[in-house]
């Protein structure tokens, strides 16, 4: 899949953006991902601030430490995703549905959360 940058539509290359795609640690900022299909993917450790997941299909999919701040991801579809300790900082989480989905540890200062579907979802925090 050809990725674009979000805010200047110059292209940043080719990466394999397909369901159960390994993409540990990629740098995917600013990044028009919106619709894509990363279901089961493996994202954790990966730069996707700023980037542009909505009604992406991200089920499933490990975050698990993950920089989403800023993120687009309204309306995408992350239930049974691993977010523990993803950074969802200012992340547009509007309309997401987040059904069994492990946000443990994860920072959602500033994040926006109306509408967005959260039952059976792992809210786990260190005191």
């Amino acid at each position: 899949m050809e990725v674009r940058n979000r805010f200047t539509n110059s292209v940043i290359g080719e990466f394999d953006i397909s369901p159960g795609a390994d993409l540990s640690g990629a740098i995917l900022s600013r990044t028009d991902l919106s619709e894509a299909n990363l279901s089961g993917a493996n994202l954790n450790r990966a730069d996707l601030s700023g980037a542009d997941f909505s009604e992406a299909n991200l089920s499933r999919a490990y975050l698990s430490r993950a920089d989403l701040s800023g993120t687009n991801l309204s309306g995408a579809y992350l239930s049974r995703a691993k977010l523990s300790r993803a950074d969802l900082s200012g992340a547009d989480l509007s309309g997401a549905i987040l059904g069994r989905t492990d946000l443990s540890e994860a920072n959602l200062s500033g994040a926006n959360l109306s509408g967005a579907v959260l039952s059976g979802a792992v809210f786990w925090f260190k005191k």
